[in-house]
């Protein structure tokens, strides 16, 4: 496996940095113009024309619109059928997850100013959302779990999950997640017309206030066609992870955490960072050694070669500001003393502290959300958490001697802006 070697040190490696990065969606003409139509078409015509769509992309044909629903007892009996291993590690995931985000609560607070003016910020929770889950050749639950539960966390009063279930075969851990989760209706639907559903409503399907969840090209072209009308939660690049190592790790180790983010497709990126160019060799070594043990070697192998990096740098501050330049989705610090580092560390979605903190946990059952920016975006952007399930009101009660003094500031600016109506509004209740 030709997994390229690069050195901070060489002349050139700035420029080689950001080809290694450089990612950007190819526009699809086709894509976006069928995207459009089928959201369009499922707004004017609803349930008719999501169950066209069902029976045409994903072989499925459904009798009546009703007949798109699971009853919760289907629900319940995927759970309860589940092997005891499964079920425990499920019960596990989902108890660490909840007991996370439940730390994540904003309350509604306010205070009052001398002359009696209360202000303040209302909390509350979105009424309903809509849980996107892939289908067909993939299944994750660990995706339910991670969107639901902050949702549930938050206060939701309806979350609505959406699941294709190609050619009618239905996978039984995602349904049971979604029980355990406490997710309020399941649909057997999936791709764009899912998203137009979700957003638009229809007679049998809720319209819900944002929706959450990953999905394949379409129904990210169509999160992306809907927002305004409803919220989203962000539109997710390819998988990546960056480790920073000493050079003190067992490079076996490192090469499986590479290959965790590789093995989710040919475009995942997963580099490495380390000051120890014997130890770079090591990792490089131990990758085609353990390639042919993964059964999706050729994913690994392709993402690897295309998108991967093993970088020698001078030193630990080096890599972490190089990581800061990368902003990473997933970013391990496999060193002797991480939280040494924390405090250069600025972009990240998350960070995994220590030789035995692999990537891998995060995504099933350490608590923190595996929902995570990607393609730089961690420079402003954050986990998927109870906070994107909420939404603020500001409070502001002005009291009559406030009334004065603000009356005079807001009058003054108001002229100062040609609006004279705001303006006399606030006088008027200065007036004496």
């Amino acid at each position: 496996m030709k997994i390229r070697q690069l050195s901070s040190s060489s002349a050139g490696f700035g420029e080689e940095l950001t080809a290694l990065l450089a990612f950007e969606e190819t526009a699809d003409e086709t894509l976006e113009a069928t995207v459009a139509a089928i959201l369009s078409d499922v707004r004017l015509r609803g349930d008719a024309a999501v169950l066209e769509y069902t029976a045409k992309f994903d072989r499925l044909t459904i009798a009546d619109a009703a007949g798109m629903e699971l009853p919760r007892e289907e629900l319940r009996a995927a759970f309860e059928g589940l092997p005891a291993d499964q079920r425990a590690a499920l019960e596990a995931a989902a108890a660490r997850v909840t007991a996370y985000h439940q730390k994540q609560v904003q309350p509604s607070w306010s205070y009052t100013d001398e002359d009696g003016t209360l202000l303040g910020q209302q909390v509350t929770p979105l009424d309903r959302v809509g849980l996107y889950v892939p289908g067909g050749k993939a299944a994750y639950p660990s995706s339910v779990l991670m969107n639901a539960l902050p949702a549930k966390v938050a206060g939701v009063a309806q979350l609505i999950m959406v699941v294709p279930t190609p050619d009618g075969v239905k996978n039984q851990l995602v349904l049971a997640a979604a029980y355990l989760a406490g997710v309020d209706r399941v649909f057997t639907i999936g791709g764009a017309q899912a998203v137009g559903a979700l957003a638009y409503g229809t007679a049998t399907i809720p319209k819900v206030d944002k929706i959450v969840g990953p999905g394949n090209a379409y129904v990210a072209a169509a999160k992306r066609r809907v927002f305004g009308v409803c919220g989203i939660d962000m539109i997710a690049g390819p998988s990546e992870i960056l480790v920073i190592c000493d050079g003190k790790t067992n490079p076996d180790w490192i090469a499986m955490d590479l290959f965790s983010q590789a093995e989710h497709d040919e475009l995942a990126q997963a580099i490495l960072l380390s000051p120890d160019a014997d130890f770079i060799k090591a990792v490089a070594a131990s990758a085609d050694r353990l390639l042919e043990q993964m059964p999706r070697r050729e994913i690994i192998r392709t993402a690897l070669e295309n998108r991967g990096a093993l970088i020698h740098v001078a030193s630990l501050d080096e890599a972490c500001a190089i990581s800061n330049r990368i902003a990473p989705e997933h970013l391990e610090m496999s060193v002797a003393d991480p939280e040494e580092w924390l405090p250069k560390l600025k972009h990240a979605g998350a960070i995994f502290m220590g030789r035995h903190t692999s990537e891998s946990l995060g995504d099933y059952c350490a608590g923190p959300n595996h929902v995570l920016p990607t393609s730089g975006t961690a420079r402003f952007s954050s986990p998927l958490g109870v906070y994107d399930f909420q939404k603020r009101s500001s409070l502001i009660q002005v009291s009559e001697k406030g009334a004065q003094a603000l009356g005079q500031i807001a009058a003054t600016l108001a002229f100062g802006e040609g609006l004279h109506a705001h303006a006399q509004s606030a006088l008027y209740r200065s007036k004496n």
